[in-house]
């Protein structure tokens, strides 16, 4: 997250007129390494679509959409000008924020810049500022205003005690983003104060974010310490902001007119006596935002310009937030919002302007607000298919399916389909008493449930997964926002459902991968109570081992599958590189992926045969099948333990002719693994993985340590590490990536290393200094051009100069069609190459293997894919150079043969794998295998070239 440090900052600059100060601006983000030369010229075209002035002497300048490629990291630059520079309209800019940003990542900042624009005299105090910490100062710790407004007051409370009444008031506060969730916990700890008239204060300094006053009152009158207990107040205590504000709470009470709260019966009275922000009852639309980059200064000042033309108030929130809504008409107020795209935002206009103005507004938004926007995907989730009016019709008994072999093997079982349940509830409930009994007893009938799962699982991933599961139902904090939504009279469903998707959002928000993998178990769970309350039958998974059918098997989804109880793995859509299928084969579950949407309208229980030797599906088959299927699985697991007897054996072929096979592996614990599992080195060692692995990018002793452990336990086998292999579609969350509209063609692997050298210089300094004398192997991930791996080759070799290692190569990773045919050239330099499949396949298909409907035509096997294998064979061995291929083609036995045949001298797949791929390569000749590959290159597709492999 961007935050302000003195470092960013210039003191004492001088500029006679905007353009100088732009052009001074645009020089200091290029010295510094921000931006690319250029970069002047986005500047100032931001400033030709309107000035970037922010108030209170505060400029903002940034560049456009169409400059953001030339940014290389984002940041901010301030410039102080004491003298001032006169921004156009006779706004005087005494501190100019320079921004650098390819996407969304200074929104925060901004959001906390506006804040100190209500000091009435900031402008000056930042001319006067004498020191970068002073700016910093002004700039965080301006005085925040008291929050008082309707949502901060709860009248009528279901309570039954003193301390239910003090954590609703709490629960006020922490929704108006006050206070965090231990702030009631430390309002328990201080001693209340009667004020007469059965009025009690509470106060807190601690677990506090900004000032706020919650005033709540019972339904009952309740006594407390022997006296009446009608109204309290629970502040949240920052500075001096409440000091007015208690002055005339005493003075109402000096004057005897304590009933004012006591007798409440309405929000306005509350804060009238108090000079809170009264309610607006005004009519309003809500629209939801679309911008790529929510709502930043560009969009946000069309919308300003918008809001003023309109003679009357309008104000805007993010609806749902709780927050109070600022006006449309400030620009520095829009951006504290820091609305994002998908959230919805909600306007509210003076019912004179409402007519003419929400429509307006809404349509802007919609529009875009100047910029192209993409619009947002459909809501509701759990839409597989597109076409809802030819709802699937699930296969006859009897029917054979063809579908993509993903995993090897046959599976018998009962089906088990796990889609998304819809739910239909009403949003307003019968009374909070009844819908409390309801949830209540809906949460405990799920925490029996999860707590069987737990006895029965032998899994102890899974065993935790489910434990926080239990945690998670009894969190305080969303029992909180809950009994709130509760009391305002929403239905038990409808607030368990808005409060888990806020905080799975709020999770998702973050953008961390641990953080955003709770908030898919926080849907789990919510879906789990939603089922209860509605009333909904969730499928009940069967007693026996059985066939998982989904419409595709995510990441989420991985620690959730039991070996012992899924026998097979069934999904609608999907390819072989799919996260299902590279899952299945990891936990080495039978699986069919790509089987069309059919398959999820099958009935529970459903009897399946899943044949991933040939690719077919058996819905409901008879005896005949059944028989034939049980022996051919019989005979399966026969080769199988022949072929993990013989694990340690080499993988050579039936005329002499031997190849590799090494392990891939995803982190350096599974290394003893591999070796037990008969690999002949580490093919493909993950690096990144060692870096997700810690809270911030580990030095080269930690790295060293790592790579240390692997070379150790190989004793002498080869290990080959992928030099860290990060980008926009895995980014690390110490290390924030600009978001880029396709990661996937944007700045990841070598591209991204290259432009941080001290990290790939770090990382390779750590795997010289373990190798010694042992075989280290050394790849550069998403080569494209010659320039990049020289790039990547000069930096290793300089290195080895200062830390020798006896046995050195340098490679690159074959996942760029371009590396391919340029081969010929490169292998001339390169010590090696290796082909990952997963990335070549795509890359040359075009086609995104998790694309919903195109993924399963990503296929390895098609005669494209293989046709760039064998010219980077032929060009390596015209130079005596190895090649390996580490892609999850490698360990399908129906490739084995294609790549023995293309001359591959290496296949790295993973440790479950190594066994039977050193078996299948027992089974070839040489020749039949050259024979085999060179009709696959003649074929036109991969069906054909799956077809020939099946008459084998």
């Amino acid at each position: 997250m961007l935050e302000l440090t003195a470092e960013q900052i210039r003191m004492g600059q001088s500029a006679a007129d905007k353009s100088q100060a732009l052009r001074l601006m645009a020089s200091t983000l290029e010295t510094d390494g921000l931006v690319a030369p250029g970069y002047l010229a986005g500047l100032e075209a931001r400033e030709a679509q309107g000035s970037t002035y922010l108030g209170q002497g505060i400029a903002i300048p940034h560049g456009t959409p169409e400059t953001r490629d030339q940014v290389f990291t984002t940041g901010v630059r301030l410039l102080q000008f004491p003298e001032g520079v006169d921004w156009g309209d006779s706004q005087q800019v005494y501190l100019a924020i320079g921004i650098a940003a390819r996407s969304d990542e200074h929104l925060h900042l901004l959001q906390l810049l506006t804040r100190a624009l209500g000091e009435a005299d900031l402008g000056e105090a930042l001319r006067q500022a004498d020191s970068a910490e002073r700016i910093i100062q002004l700039l965080q710790g301006a005085p925040q205003e008291l929050a008082l407004d309707a949502q901060l007051v709860g009248l009528g409370l279901a309570v039954d005690d003193f301390d239910e009444l003090l954590w609703q008031g709490a629960h006020l506060l922490k929704r108006a983003d006050c206070a965090d969730s231990g702030f009631a916990a430390k309002l328990q700890q201080t001693e209340p104060l009667p004020l007469g008239d059965g009025l009690w204060w509470l106060h807190s300094e601690q677990a506090v974010k900004r000032p706020g006053l919650a005033f709540v009152t019972p339904e009952k009158a309740i006594v407390h310490q022997g006296q009446p207990l009608t109204g309290l107040f629970c502040l949240a205590s920052l500075g001096e902001a409440h000091r007015a504000l208690l002055e005339r709470l005493c003075a109402l009470l000096i004057e005897g007119r304590g009933q004012v709260f006591s007798q409440a019966t309405s929000q306005r009275a509350v804060l009238e006596a108090l000079g809170g922000e009264l309610p607006v009852d005004w009519p309003s639309v809500r629209v939801p935002l679309a911008n790529p980059h929510g709502l930043h200064a560009r969009p946000a000042n069309v919308l300003t310009h918008l809001a003023k033309s309109f003679d009357g108030e309008i104000r805007v929130r993010i609806a749902d937030s709780g927050a109070t809504a600022v006006s449309a008409k400030s620009l520095s107020k829009l951006l504290s919002l820091g609305a994002r795209r998908g959230q919805v935002l909600e306007f509210l206009a003076e019912p004179s302007i409402a007519a003419d103005a929400l429509p307006a507004l809404q349509a802007a938004v919609e529009e875009g607000l100047g910029e192209e926007i993409e619009p947002l995907p459909a809501a509701g989730e759990g839409e597989t298919f597109e076409s809802p009016a030819e709802a699937p019709v699930a296969p006859a008994a009897g029917s054979i399916l063809p579908a993509i072999a993903a995993s090897p093997g046959i599976a018998i079982g009962p089906a088990y389909v796990r889609v998304a349940q819809r739910f239909e509830y009403p949003q307003r409930g019968e009374s909070p008493a009844a819908e409390r009994d309801r949830l209540g007893s809906a949460l405990t009938e799920v925490r029996d449930e999860i707590t069987g799962l737990i006895q029965r699982s032998e899994s102890k991933t899974i065993r935790e997964i489910f434990v926080t599961h239990l945690e998670m139902l009894d969190d305080p904090a969303l029992s909180e926002d809950v009994a709130a939504r509760l009391q305002q009279g929403e239905s038990a469903e409808a607030a368990w459902a808005a409060v888990i998707e806020a905080a799975a959002s709020q999770q998702e928000g973050l953008h961390d991968a641990l953080l955003a993998e709770r908030a898919a178990d926080l849907r789990d769970v919510g879906r789990r109570v939603l089922a209860q309350l509605c009333d909904v039958e969730a499928a009940v998974e069967p007693d026996e081992p059985y066939i998982l059918v989904m419409d595709e098997v995510g990441p989420s989804d991985v620690a959730r599958l039991d070996r012992a109880r899924v026998a097979g793995i069934l999904t609608a859509r999907g390819g072989a590189t799919a996260h299902s299928a590279i899952v299945a084969r990891t936990l080495g579950i039978p699986a069919l992926v790509g089987a069309g949407p059919a398959v999820l309208a099958l009935a529970p229980r459903t009897l399946l045969l899943l044949d991933a030797e040939h690719g077919r599906l058996h819905v409901a088959p008879d005896a005949n099948a059944l028989r034939r299927a049980e022996q051919a699985r019989s005979e399966r697991e026969q080769r199988l333990r022949a072929a993990q007897a013989q694990r340690l054996e080499p993988a050579r072929t039936r005329d002499g002719h031997e190849l590799e096979v090494c392990a891939n592996l995803g982190d350096t614990k599974g290394v003893t693994a591999a070796v037990e599992q008969g690999a002949d080195g580490v093919g493909l060692l993950r690096s990144e993985f060692v870096f997700m692995a810690h809270a911030q990018a580990p030095d080269q002793a930690t790295q060293e340590a790592e790579y240390r452990h692997v070379l150790d336990v190989l004793a002498g086998r080869p290990l080959v590490v992928r030099t860290l292999d990060v980008g926009g579609d895995k980014p690390l969350p110490y290390w924030p990536i600009p978001e880029e509209a396709n990661p996937y063609l944007g700045l990841r692997g070598i591209r991204l290393c290259l432009q941080r050298p001290q990290v790939l210089e770090t990382q390779l300094r750590a795997l010289l200094s373990a190798a010694g004398e042992r075989p280290l192997r050394i790849m550069f991930p998403m080569v494209g051009s010659i320039e990049e791996w020289r790039q990547a080759r000069d930096m290793a070799l300089r290195l080895r100069e200062e830390i020798p290692v006896t046995d050195l190569q340098l490679g690159i990773m074959v996942e760029v069609p371009s590396a391919a045919l340029l081969a010929p050239v490169l292998a001339r330099e390169v010590d090696f190459f290796s082909v990952g499949t997963n990335d070549l396949t795509q890359y040359t298909l075009a086609i995104d293997r998790g694309h919903p409907t195109l993924s399963a035509q990503a296929d390895g096997l098609h005669p494209a894919v293989l046709q760039l294998i064998d010219m980077t064979v032929r060009a390596a061995h015209a130079h005596g150079k190895w090649v390996g291929v580490c892609g999850e083609l490698a360990a399908d036995p129906h490739a084995v043969p294609l790549l023995v045949g293309l001359g591959v001298d290496e296949l790295s797949v993973s440790a479950r794998s190594i066994a039977e791929v050193k078996a299948r390569v027992r089974e070839l000749t040489l020749a039949e295998a050259r024979t085999l590959a060179q009709r696959a290159l003649e074929l036109p597709s991969a069906t054909e070239v799956r077809a020939l492999l099946e008459v084998r």
